[in-house]
C-alpha cells in the first residue's frame, strides 16, 4: 500500500468526528466520497488567515443518505427514528488546528443557540438556519420558473449548507476553510465499523424520544445505541448542553477507537470504515485530503480537546408572546474571544457604521459589565458613550429622549429589557442601566473557558458524565 494512502480514511473519518489523522487504506479507496461546493472563493479584501485551519463539522437530522435518497423504512426502524425528519442541524462542531501544532482544538455550538441569521438582523436558533435557507432557495427557484424537483432540491441544499457555514463564521468570528457533513446514518454505520465506542455514565438514563436506554457505568455502544446516545436531551439535567457533552464524549471515544491498533490492524474493519464514510459523509469540493493528512501527521488520539462555546443563558425566553419557547442565549463578543483564545489569537470585531451614542450604567455590582455591554453594542453599530457604576438597582432599563426605535432595538439585543422615555437623557443619545437581575449578553467575561464550567474533553481524559 502507498504509505501516505494508508493514513487517509481514518484521517477523514476522525476529521469528520474528531479532527485526528491516522489510518490505513489506499488513496483510490476514497474516490467515491461525496463532494459539494460549499466553500466560496475569498472576496477581495476578505480578512486573511488567522493562523488556524478551521473545519466545520455538521450533523444533520436527515432521513436520507448523502445522495439525498430517502432511507428505507426498515433502516429508519433500526435507527429508531420516524419518517419525517426536519431540515435541522443538530450537531455543529468547529475544529481549530493551529498552524505548526499537532494539537486540535474543537468547540461545539449548541443547536438551540440564538443567533443572527446570515446577513440579517432577524434571529433564530442556529439549527433552524439550514431549513430556512433551503426553503427560501427552493421558493426563489420555483418563482424563477424552475420545475425540476431534483435540481431545485440540490441547489436548495447547497444554499442551506452555505447559510449554516456563514452563520457559524459570523458567530465565532472565524473563516471556515473546510466543511464536512454527516447524517443520522453516519453515527450508526461508522460506530459499527470501528467495533463500538466506549462511554461512561454516572447514572442510568432513559428517553423514549431518542431511544436512549443506558445503565450506569462503562459500556461500549454502536449502531442505533450510538445514535440514541448522541441525540438524547430529554431527562438530562441541562438538556441541550448535556446533549453537546454526550456528543463530545462519543467523538473523543471514536477518535481513540479509530486510532487503536485493534482497528488499524484489522483489514475488515478498515474496509467497513471506508464504505461507511462513502455512504454517509459529504465534504467540500476544495478539500485536498492528501494535503490535510500531511498537515495532521503526528497527531495522536489524545491530541484533540473538545469544549463548548460560552453560554449567557441556557433557558432564554426569546418571545414574550410564547413564554414557554426557549433558546440558548449566546454573546458573539464572548464567543469570538473564546474561539480566538483556542489558538492564541485576537478576536475579530466587524466594523459597523456608528449609530446613536449609548451610555451604559452598571448598577448590578458585577465587575466590568458596563464595558462588556458597551463593546457589544459598538459591535452592533451603536456609538460608544460613557460607562460608569452606580448604587445597586434590581431591574434593568433602556432610556431614551427622542430615539425610541434604536432604544427598542437595544432592549431586544440585551435580552428584552424595559424601554422608558426620560428627560434626563440627552437628545440623540440612549442610556442603558443594568440591574442586579440582568442576565443578557455581556454578563459573563467569556475567555478561554465555557460559561457552564465544563472541563475540556479529550480521548485520554474523558470520564463518566451525567
Amino acid at each position: 500500500m502507498h504509505k501516505l494512502g494508508k493514513v487517509l480514511v481514518a484521517a477523514l473519518a476522525a476529521a469528520v468526528f474528531g479532527g485526528t489523522a491516522y489510518g490505513y487504506t489506499t488513496l483510490s479507496s476514497l474516490d467515491g466520497v461525496t463532494r459539494e461546493d460549499v466553500i466560496d472563493a475569498p472576496e477581495p479584501g476578505e480578512r486573511p488567515a488567522d493562523g488556524s485551519l478551521d473545519i466545520l463539522l455538521v450533523g444533520r437530522d436527515s432521513r436520507s443518505d448523502n445522495q439525498g435518497r430517502p432511507l428505507a423504512p426498515e433502516v429508519l426502524r433500526e435507527l429508531r427514528v420516524g419518517a419525517n425528519g426536519d431540515d435541522l442541524t443538530d450537531t455543529l462542531i468547529v475544529l481549530r488546528i493551529p498552524n505548526g501544532q499537532q494539537a486540535v482544538k474543537a468547540f461545539s455550538i449548541p443547536r438551540d443557540s440564538w443567533v443572527a441569521q446570515p446577513g440579517q438582523k432577524d434571529k433564530s436558533k442556529i439549527n433552524e438556519i439550514f431549513g430556512r435557507a433551503k426553503f427560501a432557495s427552493a421558493s426563489e427557484q420555483r418563482a424563477a420558473g424552475k420545475t425540476d424537483k431534483a435540481e431545485i432540491e440540490k441547489v436548495a441544499i447547497t444554499a442551506a449548507r452555505k447559510a449554516t457555514l456563514k452563520a457559524v463564521e459570523e458567530l465565532a468570528g472565524i473563516k471556515i476553510d473546510h466543511f464536512a457533513e454527516v447524517n443520522l446514518l453516519s453515527f450508526y454505520e461508522i460506530s459499527k465499523a470501528v467495533g463500538g465506542v466506549e462511554v461512561c455514565l454516572n447514572k442510568a438514563t432513559k428517553d423514549r424520544e431518542s431511544g436512549a436506554d443506558f445503565p450506569a457505568g462503562r459500556q461500549t455502544i454502536q449502531g442505533a445505541d450510538a445514535l440514541a446516545f448522541v441525540r438524547q436531551r430529554k431527562n438530562l439535567p441541562r438538556s441541550d448542553l448535556d446533549r453537546v457533552r454526550r456528543q463530545q464524549v462519543f467523538l473523543a471515544g471514536l477518535a481513540k477507537q479509530t486510532l487503536s491498533a485493534g482497528t488499524l490492524a484489522n483489514p475488515a474493519r478498515v474496509s467497513e470504515l471506508i464504505d461507511a464514510v462513502k455512504r454517509s459523509v459529504v465534504l467540500d469540493g476544495s478539500w485536498d485530503l492528501l494535503d490535510f493528512v500531511r498537515q495532521m501527521r503526528g497527531v495522536s488520539g489524545g491530541g484533540i480537546a473538545f469544549e463548548t462555546i460560552p453560554v449567557v443563558n441556557p433557558d432564554y425566553r426569546y418571545d414574550p408572546r410564547h413564554p414557554t419557547w426557549t433558546a440558548v442565549q449566546v454573546d458573539p463578543t464572548q464567543v469570538r474571544a473564546f474561539a480566538a483564545s483556542l489558538i492564541g489569537a485576537q478576536p475579530t470585531t466587524p466594523q459597523a457604521p456608528a449609530g446613536p451614542k449609548v451610555d451604559v450604567v452598571n448598577a448590578s455590582g458585577k465587575d466590568g459589565l458596563a464595558a462588556r455591554v458597551s463593546d457589544l453594542l459598538a459591535e452592533k453599530g451603536f456609538g460608544k458613550g460613557d460607562t460608569k457604576a452606580e448604587t445597586g438597582r434590581r431591574t434593568s432599563v433602556v432610556r431614551y429622549s427622542d430615539a425610541a426605535g434604536p432604544a427598542a432595538e437595544i432592549a431586544k439585543l440585551l435580552g428584552g429589557l424595559d424601554v422608558q422615555k426620560a428627560d434626563s437623557v440627552a437628545a440623540g443619545q440612549i442610556e442603558v442601566v443594568l440591574g442586579q437581575v440582568y442576565k443578557g449578553p455581556g454578563v459573563s467575561a467569556g475567555g478561554g473557558a465555557p460559561a457552564q464550567g465544563d472541563q475540556p474533553i479529550t480521548p485520554d481524559t474523558a470520564g463518566c458524565i451525567d
